[in-house]
């Protein structure tokens, strides 16, 4: 039987044919929310198809099936399961499915109100369509990676995140989610292309709006927002640790300099640019003289607008996080908890991951297998 559930996707069924980062991530979201989903591993997969991983917090409340779609009990036993699914979710290159006989059009066939989800890099189609590529290419090539550097310095952002799991990963799942809720009102289903460079440059889209107004001017050395201007930073302690800095609004600004006892500031002069370099040094200069325990006591909580740096361990052990709850641990390990938060139908509390095929059995016998054909099946996969 499938997680019990009362989260907003409770009764969907997701069929998620297993790959890594986007798909196993969307997927994630959609169990955290409730639905039934289910990972097709494929059979006798080589060491590391999962990145050296048997599994992983993105496979977490699913269930897993080893299925071997190159022969035909292998593919008839997919057929089955997808009958009994709302959705599928992919993330090979474009072709890989139609060759294996699960494309858009024979899925469509068969069962029209199924949504088709597909995530890539590069999208379903165009010039890069078959091209390989890892998350900082598709982040470049959207625009936003530009976005991300210092004057003078070559651009970098967090790996894997804006690319895969926010461009790619986030917007499979809202795609899915939004044909979900088309499909209930149609009765039709629909394919979702969601390519990572797509999503990575709707993600700029605030940016690209405020490109040549004082929020984004043309010089870096003019962008507050990229590390140029001395109260939006993060800077180094006495320890080794670092804190943030963005004070942008003038009374947060003000409040900064107020507790930081650079009195002999002026917060009207916060924006002339030609005084930030100074002003930068010296309050680094500042925060180098005391450990990151000492600004987190004086300005923490405050309008100065400020955070610690935190390593991932220590993130999850904050006092804002703990009571929030922002992580959780599963199975031995801490996760991030599902997000974002619903009032009346909250998300399932995060179970742990399957290991590889471990509900094969107990999923073909809902789908009607018995007896010898279920042996039939378990030699397929095996080889």
């Amino acid at each position: 039987m499938p997680p019990a559930s009362t989260g907003p996707l409770a009764g969907f069924r997701i069929v998620e044919f297993a790959g890594l980062g986007p798909c196993p991530f969307a997927g994630m979201l959609l169990a955290d929310m409730g639905a039934d989903v289910i990972v097709v591993e494929r059979a006798a997969a080589a060491p590391g198809a999962q990145g050296g991983l048997e599994r992983t917090a993105t496979d977490r409340g699913k269930r897993s099936v080893v299925l071997d779609l190159k022969h035909p009990d292998g593919l008839q036993a997919a057929w089955r399961l997808l009958e009994t699914a709302d959705a599928l979710i992919e993330g090979f290159r474009p072709g890989v499915m139609e060759r294996l006989g699960l494309g858009p059009d024979a899925v469509a066939a068969r069962r029209p109100r199924l949504v088709f989800g597909r995530v890539t890099g590069w999208g379903q189609d165009g010039p890069l369509a078959q091209a390989a590529g890892h998350d900082l290419n598709y982040v470049a090539l959207s625009g936003v990676l530009s976005l991300a550097g210092r004057a003078g310095e070559a651009p970098l952002t967090p790996p894997t995140v804006v690319g895969d799991m926010a461009g790619g990963g986030l917007f499979l799942a809202f795609g899915v989610v939004c044909a979900l809720l088309e499909a209930q009102r149609s009765g039709r289903g629909q394919v979702v292309d969601a390519a990572m460079v797509d999503g990575a440059a709707a993600l700029s889209a605030l940016v690209r709006h405020m490109r040549g107004s004082p929020w984004w001017p043309a010089r870096r050395e003019h962008n507050l927002l990229l590390g140029s201007a001395p109260f939006y930073d993060s800077y180094a302690c006495a320890d080794g640790h670092c804190v943030t800095l963005a004070a942008i609004e003038p009374p947060f600004y003000a409040e900064l300099l107020r507790r930081l006892g650079l009195d002999d500031e002026d917060p009207a002069r916060q924006h002339e640019h030609a005084r930030w370099p100074a002003l930068k040094e010296r309050i680094a200069a500042l925060l180098r003289t005391r450990p990151r325990a000492h600004w987190c006591a004086l300005l923490e909580g405050s309008d100065a607008c400020f955070a610690p740096v935190l390593d991932l361990d220590e993130a999850a052990a904050h006092p804002h996080n703990a009571a929030r709850g922002t992580f959780a641990t599963v199975d031995g390990e801490v996760q991030p908890a599902p997000a974002p938060r619903l009032s009346r139908t909250p998300a399932r509390v995060p179970q742990a991951a399957p290991r590889r095929g471990e509900h094969t059995e107990a999923l073909l016998r809902e789908l009607g297998y018995t007896g010898a054909e279920l042996e039939q099946l378990r030699l397929i996969a095996s080889l």
